[in-house]
């Protein structure tokens, strides 16, 4: 299991065996009720030690920036750093139970791909409790042309014909003083720098040589080939779907809705489709789940919200896109992380099939 990592914080090393049994109740408390865990609570638990003494270790804890405080007289509640730690070295994760394992074979395996990448974000949204999300496959193919077409008025068809045969046509405002001929010099400045490469692979390059090929340029030419890049957003945006299933899962959470404000912003942040889908991205290079929790990621830093993700892959390993299920910070990752790997696993055989 890989992950995003925190500023370094402390590590279990530095917690003793009172500390880290104190620590992974107060964590598992709270994940199971989404409330604060008091030291009177943990006595009655099963820990042989004075709710005095608890609290002493609570306190060292809070002080490590494990756990946190909501009201001055309540329990403790894991912070962020406190969660990662509990992911990385205190949980147990178990399989995917039988049911669940038979729930997701039958509603992906014999489907298309496409409804299958559908239903995948479906299944995680229902088995999971949050919100399930799927990025489909990024364009693979290389370019074989780039051509603007002039609309007439200040449109103009921006076409791109890949070498599997897919045409992408995207439609683009002009600006003043477009030409013919600065159509046709923005047109074979791109074949010259893209044909057979991916729109991945080109898109950084083709902006490299732009800022160096500006003087010979026509100016109007520099324009629309920057505006043309922005168009497909180099592959990664408009020519990719966001599946995102679920989103009222997260109104269930009374964590959640104790905090209307950061509800706004969570469903704010799963409209941001390219950042969304630039997160996903980078679990493109795991070999299995990735965990993202609160401030690991700018785009849900302020939601407190947690990503956990898997990429979907050919049969030859070639990554294709990410599935996962994003909702409180208090995910039950022992059964979410489980979940998601085997969704991803599945959707891998339907890909291949």
């Amino acid at each position: 299991m890989t992950h995003s990592l925190l500023p370094s914080g402390p590590s279990l090393a530095e917690l003793d065996e009172r500390a880290r049994d104190i620590f992974r109740r107060v964590v598992e408390g709270y994940i199971e009720t989404g409330e604060p865990i008091g030291s009177r609570t943990l006595s009655k638990g099963g820990i042989h030690l004075s709710p005095a003494s608890i609290r002493n270790t609570m306190q060292d804890l809070t002080q490590l920036g494990l756990l946190g405080a909501p009201h001055i007289s309540a329990g403790r509640l894991p912070t962020h750093a406190g969660l990662r730690l509990f992911v990385d070295g205190l949980m147990e994760v178990g399989d995917v139970g039988e049911e669940d394992r038979k729930a997701i074979e039958s509603r992906l395996m014999g489907r298309s791909f496409d409804e299958a990448l559908n239903e995948a974000s479906a299944i995680l949204s229902g088995l999971a409790r949050g919100a399930g999300v799927v990025v489909t496959p990024v364009r693979d193919a290389g370019v074989k042309h780039v051509e603007f077409v002039a609309l007439g008025g200040d449109q103009a068809l921006a076409v791109m014909v890949f070498e599997d045969g897919v045409v992408e046509n995207r439609l683009m405002n002009l600006r003043a003083g477009v030409t013919p001929s600065s159509l046709q010099e923005a047109s074979n400045f791109l074949n010259a720098r893209m044909r057979g490469k991916t729109l991945g692979e080109a898109g950084a390059e083709v902006r490299i040589e732009l800022d160096q090929a500006r003087r010979q340029l026509d100016e109007t030419a520099t324009r629309l080939v920057e505006d043309g890049l922005a168009a497909w957003s180099g592959g990664d945006g408009n020519d990719r779907s966001l599946i995102v299933r679920g989103r009222a899962n997260l109104l269930d959470d009374r964590d959640v809705l104790e905090d209307l404000e950061r509800v706004r912003t969570l469903f704010d942040d799963l409209e941001q489709k390219e950042q969304l889908i630039g997160l996903l991205d980078g679990v493109r290079e795991a070999q299995g789940v990735r965990i993202f929790i609160g401030a690991e990621t700018r785009l849900f830093s302020l939601s407190g919200s947690a990503v956990i993700a898997a990429p979907y892959m050919t049969g030859r390993q070639k990554v294709l896109g990410a599935i996962g299920v994003i909702g409180p910070a208090r995910l039950n990752y022992a059964r979410v992380i489980p979940l998601v790997d085997y969704t991803a696993r599945v959707l891998s055989q339907v890909a291949n099939s």
